[in-house]
């Protein structure tokens, strides 16, 4: 173990020594410099002819611009502590508009997003309390200005040059607000990707400040890389990887546009294997394996064609390209949606392969299995396993969780997360992370609403973590081995749990728990959307969408078979309809070593 850590701390050592490095400043790319250079224009619309889709994702921005063209500039209104929804609207506005600027050379484009950076500029502030607002204000701006730099008038770049410079980087320096350098998590992403447009953009202006912000960046930035490793897996989940890996991509990619390198940013370990992992994190189904704070629904990624330009590796867009191929374009109003034509101009969509590999395992601060019987039906069977902690950074109390697809039914699922702002509306403490926090009476957050154990009643420990100690990856055996020990330290001695496909899919749940001076009461719950009908001692019956699953209990003790309502316990919490919870209740005695052992069967 010493010297796995020994050749860890070796490896990034030397990670962070490239980042290290400085650009060659003297040899920045000239405006437009962040992402699409003069005449990139080009290679976009060549894409758009051979590709149809493109076609029509290209349309759709025009349209979203043409629309824009007869709205009114944002305001500042916050939505209870932030401004992030303003923030987000503008960069939205912004770039868009620019792209249809570039790409027409129509003047009513670059006109009216001129008008947007001028009335964000004149905003008293971009709310630095929550700098993330800050961060997405700057990326507009700077978008705007570079791209849109010799259309800009003289005023109008002063007027943005000067609000990026004291609401953006001025606002950087009050260290009460500007917390996000030492963050390891989006926030830092988020942060630093918008501080570091804002720098790219204002070069010339400023280049001895500008410098600053980028080596900071270069400096600080790193801590959020560090929890993509060792392997991949993002520690935040499903819908944090969208938010924070989009704005590290946008950053990489600004920093190579500018300087032709990113000084080695991007070889973060287990950094480019991430984009595998977001890859095997969404379901047959088409929801995603939704640990943490994260939605139901999969959706798609636009940086996932930068990374698979970046690897040389198509077939990390076969999930994406069937987002791309729909007509409804699920991802139409994605701020970022011009990235994606940058990104695609470079690609040959027309050749993506399936992948090669049906298991995905990753190590980290969320430890995760993943087993996805086949790549071409919603039928495939999908098995997720998690472990980690409910203190990791919008983590949940779900350690030893797991998620399972069989014949287009989602048998075990997550119900995801709940809007923040529900709850900090209604005085919600929801970021008091600690033991006795408020956090974890929210109903979606708690153990008791999580395919786990709970045990007396009690809430997983806040500060234990669940490692995943072995994987099965053969056609007999599909699965992973979560160590629940620390999870339920103070309840029982040994707690773990195994959970296995065999050879034919049928699903298996082993806890094996072991008890000290005091008896356990335990419960076993699985959320299911499928109704639910106990047929006999051990034995229930679940039915969903025509398919039927036998769920069997052996156990070295007696058990109460159990169905609960999903109704939640307080006001706050979001309703779950067409959702229960089954499994059963079962007392160990005092010093016993049981095998609790739940099988899911199809029934035909």
């Amino acid at each position: 173990m010493k010297k796995i850590l020994l050749l860890l701390l070796i490896f990034v050592s030397g990670y962070t020594g490239v980042v290290a490095q400085q650009f060659d400043y003297g040899k920045i790319a000239p405006h437009p410099r962040l992402l699409l250079p003069a005449g990139g224009e080009e290679a976009i619309r060549k894409a758009i002819a051979e590709y149809p889709p493109l076609a029509t994702v290209h349309q759709r921005i025009m349209e979203l611009c043409d629309r824009t063209l007869t709205e009114p500039p944002v305001e500042r209104i916050k939505e209870g502590k932030r401004l992030l929804a303003i923030s987000r609207i503008a960069l939205k506005r912004i770039y868009y508009l620019s792209y249809a600027y570039r790409m027409t050379g129509e003047r009513k484009y670059a006109l009216r997003a001129e008008q947007e950076m001028l009335a964000v500029s004149r905003f008293t502030d971009w709310n630095p309390t929550h700098f993330l607002d800050v961060g997405e204000m700057v990326m507009a701006l700077a978008i705007g200005y570079d791209w849109l730099y010799d259309s800009l008038q003289p005023d109008t770049r002063r007027v943005v040059r000067e609000a990026i410079i004291a609401k953006g980087f001025d606002a950087a320096k009050n260290t009460r607000h500007a917390w996000f350098y030492t963050a390891k998590n989006n926030w830092n992403s988020v942060c630093n990707s918008g501080l570091a447009y804002g720098a790219l953009a204002l070069f010339e202006e400023i280049p001895e400040v500008s410098k600053g912000i980028i080596e900071k960046c270069m400096e600080t930035n790193p801590k959020a890389m560090v929890g993509y490793g060792p392997d991949g897996g993002y520690p935040e989940g499903f819908g944090y990887w969208g938010y924070g890996t989009s704005f590290q991509v946008m950053l990489i990619a600004a920093l190579e546009s500018a300087f032709g390198t990113d000084n080695g940013l991007s070889q973060a370990p287990g950094f480019m294997e991430s984009a595998r992992f977001m890859q095997y994190m969404t379901a047959p189904g088409g929801d995603c394996f939704c640990f943490s704070d994260s939605p139901v629904e999969a959706e798609c990624n636009m940086m996932m064609f930068w990374f698979a330009g970046k690897a040389k590796d198509l077939s990390l867009l076969w999930i994406e390209r069937q987002y791309l191929d729909r007509p409804d374009m699920p991802f139409a109003e994605d701020r970022l949606l011009p990235s994606l034509m940058v990104f695609c101009s470079q690609l040959d969509l027309k050749h993506i392969g399936k992948p090669k590999k049906n298991f995905w395992f990753s190590r980290g601060d969320t430890p995760v299995f993943i087993y996805r019987g086949g790549w071409d039906s919603k039928e495939d069977t999908y098995l997720g396993v998690k472990g980690g902690s409910p203190s990791t950074s919008h983590a949940h109390m779900d350690a030893g969780s797991f998620i399972f697809e069989r014949d287009g039914v989602r048998w075990a699922m997550d119900l995801g997360m709940q809007s923040y702002i529900t709850l900090e509306s209604k005085g919600v403490d929801l970021w008091n992370m600690s033991q006795n926090g408020q956090r974890w009476e929210v109903f979606r957050l708690s153990n008791i609403a999580h395919n786990t154990l709970t045990i007396n009643g009690e809430r997983h420990l806040v500060k234990s973590n669940a490692p995943i100690t072995r994987t099965f990856e053969s056609k007999k055996q599909k699965g992973a081995e979560v160590d629940l020990s620390s999870v339920f330290a103070n309840s029982v001695k040994k707690a773990v749990r195994t959970v296995i496909l065999d050879r034919k899919d049928h699903l298996e749940v082993t806890d094996r728990l072991q008890t000290g001076d005091k008896e356990a009461a335990v419960s076993w719950i699985m959320v299911t959307p499928a109704e639910a009908k106990i047929t006999g001692k051990n034995r229930m019956e679940l039915t969903k969408d025509g398919q039927r699953m036998l769920l069997t209990v052996d156990a070295d003790t007696e058990v109460e078979m159990k169905t609960w309502s999903n109704v939640p316990p307080h006001e706050y919490d979001f309703r779950n309809p067409g959702t229960i919870r089954v499994g059963f209740e079962t007392v160990i005695p005092a010093n016993r070593a049981v095998q609790l052992k739940v099988r899911l069967i199809p029934l035909k």
